[in-house]
Formats: C-alpha cells, structure tokens, sequence
C-alpha cells in the first residue's frame, strides 16, 4: 500500500485518487487540503499545517479521530514538506501527493523541487497532470492512449543511459545535462515503458479523460 498526502491547490478528481477501490495505509490532509479530503469524503489519519489558507477553521472539528500537528505560520518549510516529513516519521510506504495545482508559481516549483531530495513523493496528481518518480535503473509502465503527451525531465545533474519503448522518440542514446530535457514526446499505443539508466527521472503526462485536448507545445 501506499500513504496519501491530499494538499491545497487544484486537486485531480476523486475517482482517480479513490477509484476502483482504492485503499491508502495512511491518509494526511496538509493545510486547505483538508478541504479536498472532506469533499472526497476521506477521513484523514493526520492533519498537519499552519492552516492559513483553511476557509473554515471549524472544519478541524469534524475529524475527531485525526492527529492535528499545527505550526506557526512564520516558519521555513511548507506546509507539503512538513506533511511528507510527518508522514516518512509513520510509513515506509510510497508517498501520492494529490493536489498542488494551479495557483503561485512559486509553490509549484516547491513541489517540483521536493523531488530531488528524500523524503519525496513517488506519484504527484494535480488536476492536469500525473508526474511519476522514476529512480535510477528502475522500470515506469504506464496505460495510455496514442498521441497523449508524456514529457520526462531529469533530475539533479542529469540523465543518460535511458530506455523506452511505445514512444514516438525513443530515449535511448539521449544524455541530458543539467536543464536538459524531452517535452511533449507521444505514446504511439496503449501504453509506454520508460527505463531510467544513470540518474533519477520525472515523467508528466495527462489523465486519460484530457489527453489531446491540450496544446502539445509552446
């Protein structure tokens, strides 16, 4: 199993967080995050946050059951990085990170950054968007559809050594360095596999309900 860490920001929809059953060993809200667990109907393990972008403090009240670690709002770390560090202190287990969408850029280069060091999440959903950790010498397998749009970006200093299959542009003899990367690459079939060689990776790509309803560049 894996733990979940629901955020504030635009959130992806409950059925691709929740669907088919789906089942997590540990449910953490961090700030208004909270607000998208109770609308998912998700009873949350911990709540954690300076809870300065919560709407309704009141709504603290209505997860009696929840451990709620509260923080000064001056503080260094964000509220997502006090949740996966909460979090790692309770499981081994795989970190999602639903949420963080849209709103300050700022934030959303937080939680990109968040990615080059532990603890870190293993899958991001946002309302757009799906973003998958590939670690160094490890398999991504994903289901999709031809011409839906995956995007792989290295991490730290680079990447080399890479493989892939199902894709319209193989990544194999490609080395990035630092600032390399390939967007807007396309899966040709109902699924692609990506092999990360030297270097960890990030793979972006769109839930299947809005593939190919987006521009494919810039």
């Amino acid at each position: 199993m894996k733990a979940l860490i629901v955020t504030g920001g635009e959130a992806p929809s409950r059925e691709r967080i929740l669907g088919a059953g789906m089942s997590y060993s540990l449910v953490c809200a961090a700030d208004s995050g909270l607000e998208t667990a109770a609308a998912w109907g998700l009873l949350p393990d911990l709540i954690v946050g300076d809870m300065d972008s919560l709407a309704d403090m009141k709504l603290l009240c209505a997860f009696p059951r929840a451990e709620i670690l509260r923080f000064p709002a001056m503080k260094d770390d964000t509220d997502t990085e006090i949740a996966l560090a909460e979090v790692r202190k309770r499981t081994k287990d795989g970190i999602v990170l639903a949420g963080g969408g849209g709103g300050r850029l700022d934030h959303l280069l937080a939680i990109r950054a968040i990615f080059e060091r532990e603890p870190r999440p293993e899958e991001w959903y946002t309302a757009g968007d799906e973003v998958f950790l590939v670690r160094e010498g490890c398999e991504f397998r994903r289901a999709s559809v031809s011409g839906s749009r995956v995007s792989v970006f290295p991490l730290a200093c680079g990447a080399s050594g890479m493989e892939s299959s199902g894709l319209r542009w193989p990544l194999a003899g490609l080395a990035w360095g630092p600032g390399g990367f390939g967007i807007s690459n396309e899966c040709t079939g109902r699924d692609f596999a990506i092999r990360a060689g030297r270097g960890d990776l990030l793979v972006i790509t769109a839930p299947a309900e809005i593939q190919n309803l987006t521009p494919s560049g810039y």
